[in-house]
């Protein structure tokens, strides 16, 4: 009897080695399906790298026009400070003109002349490189390019027109360097 429990012992071992066997090898079928999901995934993955590709080439297009609008507004205020500057300068220019406007002295007279001559050449300059300055009189009153530092009432105005102007105003290629200073005709 023994020798046949170590036969049969032998058997089971024999088909349970046969069954490990069955399940380490896949069959055709789940092959197909394991490298059907293997290239899946190498799709996906290109993909993904198309995607990450499209995505910084973006990027950098956005960069680079980022780039050129900092260097063109570098370029079109970066005097700014400058002219900022040079504002008051001609404001001199201008109370000095008006206090010798009306002076008889002949050496006055000359005076005059040359500073309205320097005073020119200024203008021209500074608006060749962009400066203009700020319409007042005449014009309704706008917050963005007037400050009001008076109101007064005008016959023949319109309400919120500016009468006078203390200080001029400037733009520097479009851009508000400094609001004109008026007063403003308030009818009521």
């Amino acid at each position: 009897m023994t020798d046949q429990v170590a036969v049969e012992g032998d058997e089971m071992s024999k088909s349970e080695d046969h069954k490990e066997l069955k399940i380490e090898e896949p069959e055709a079928h789940e092959v197909e399906v394991v490298e059907e999901v293997e290239e899946e995934e190498k799709k996906h993955e290109e993909v993904n790298y198309k995607d990450k590709f499209y995505y910084l080439a973006a990027e950098l297009e956005n960069l680079r026009r980022r780039h050129d609008k900092e260097k063109s507004d570098l370029i079109k205020y970066g005097n700014e400070k400058l002219l900022s500057g040079l504002l008051d300068v001609l404001d001199n220019f201008e109370r000095t003109m008006e206090a010798i406007q009306n002076d008889e002295d002949e050496k006055v007279k000359n005076i005059y002349i040359g500073i309205e001559m320097v005073q020119k050449q200024c203008l021209e300059l500074l608006k060749k490189n962009g400066l203009e300055s700020v319409e007042a009189v005449g014009e309704l009153f706008d917050p963005n390019f007037h400050e009001a530092m008076a109101q007064q009432p005008a016959e023949g105005k319109k309400e919120n027109e500016v009468i006078s102007v203390f200080q001029k105003g400037y733009k520097l290629n479009g851009r508000l360097l400094r609001a004109a200073k008026v007063i403003v005709a308030k009818n009521n």
